[in-house]
């Protein structure tokens, strides 16, 4: 019986170590042909680096801002009477716009004017009678002081039928009508926008190492969204004394013609300023840019030596120094050396050594003009 035993126990033992034997000698192949394993290489396209110069320009978004902007408001309160103008229409400084119901001051003048007229009766016999010495100087001065009260009240009242007449503070475009005839209007209520649109303001921000550049006077061309090849030429009028400490960026204000009325306060529009010099730049699809917290980098094909030596096209991993951005191209300031083939699409893929394959048949757009087609 324990003859069996051993005998059954040696054999297992052997078809074990066979077993496992056979297995380690299959692990060895498989991590010895991953090893050699090459990936295919990865579908490219190229573009050969060049030198360009470009202006230094800056390029950003902007708001068209109203010299003169207000909502047109009653100074007392009162029921309109007479409304004078229509929505949409160009009035001049001082037109009368609406008017409240004066019936109340009116009755309220003519009383005044009345006494007014009794004062001016009393101080002209009052005069004639202190010359002859019949009342004091103290009485005549009494009653000069009851005219002059009496001409400030009918100043006072003809002021309030005055303010009770709504004017427009300055030339310029209304907006939509707020009031109804009829309406009681508190002081204070709101009555019509008006803006001044010629010429007009457009404000914008830049990036606190751009000011060094800027100047009052200095040239901006807008274009607005919706009308390309239409742009508008103004000058800078004001730059901000202050830096915004959230973003670092410096206020702007430029001052343009508008005398067609085509820009109208909170429309979008895109300032581009060009500060008067050149920079010799690399530039490159923006397809290129893979772009990461860490640093932008671009991939550089060239010939590369596999783990045995052989050679093969691949691509080498390169940091680069961005700069503006122009259409569909980025400008590359360091990195990148003229004649290098620099990876433009496909980059998502690649890692640093991996094997390409390079067809430029179908090549992303790189004009640093663009005009899409609307879909």
């Amino acid at each position: 019986m324990a003859k069996r035993m051993i005998l059954m126990l040696t054999v297992m033992a052997v078809f074990v170590g066979t077993v496992g034997l056979v297995k380690f000698r299959q692990i060895q192949m498989g991590m010895a042909q991953a090893a050699s394993f090459q990936p295919p290489p990865e579908a490219v396209t190229t573009i050969a680096a060049r030198k360009e110069a470009w202006p230094h320009a800056l390029s950003t978004i902007g708001t068209v801002v109203a010299v003169h902007g207000v909502t047109v408001s009653a100074d007392l309160p009162g029921i309109v009477s007479r409304i004078a103008f229509e929505s949409g229409t160009t009035v001049e400084k001082g037109a009368v716009l609406a008017e409240l119901d004066t019936r109340q001051e009116q009755a309220q003048l003519t009383a005044a004017l009345a006494q007014l007229e009794l004062a001016g009766l009393n101080r002209e016999r009052a005069k004639g009678l202190r010359d002859q010495g019949i009342i004091a100087q103290a009485e005549a001065d009494r009653i000069e002081a009851e005219h002059k009260q009496a001409e400030a009240r009918v100043g006072e009242i003809r002021a309030t039928i005055d303010r009770k007449k709504i004017r427009a503070p300055f030339s310029g475009i209304l907006g939509i009508r707020q009031i109804n005839l009829g309406q009681y209007l508190q002081a204070g209520e709101a009555v019509v926008p008006q803006q001044s649109l010629h010429p007009i303001y457009v404000s914008f921000t830049v990036p606190q190492q751009e000011l060094e550049h800027l100047r009052v006077g200095g040239p901006v061309q807008v274009s607005v969204e919706g009308a390309e090849g239409e742009n508008l030429t103004g000058r800078i009028t004001a730059i901000d004394s202050v830096v915004d400490a959230a973003t670092r960026n410096v206020q702007i204000q430029a001052t343009l013609p508008n005398t067609d009325g085509r820009l109208r306060p909170g429309m979008f529009v895109r300032a581009y300023l060009d500060l008067g010099q050149t920079t010799n730049v690399v530039a490159l699809p923006a397809s290129a840019i893979s772009y990461a917290p860490y640093g932008d980098s671009v991939f550089v094909v060239g010939e590369m030596k596999g783990p045995k030596g052989e050679s093969y096209r691949g691509v080498r991993q390169q940091f680069v120094k961005l700069g503006g951005a122009r259409g569909d191209q980025v400008a590359v300031l360091s990195g990148v050396e003229p004649g290098e083939a620099v990876v433009t699409s496909g980059a998502f893929k690649l890692r640093n050594g991996a094997a390409v394959h390079v067809n430029n048949v179908v090549q992303p757009g790189n004009d640093p003009a663009p005009k899409p087609e609307d879909n």
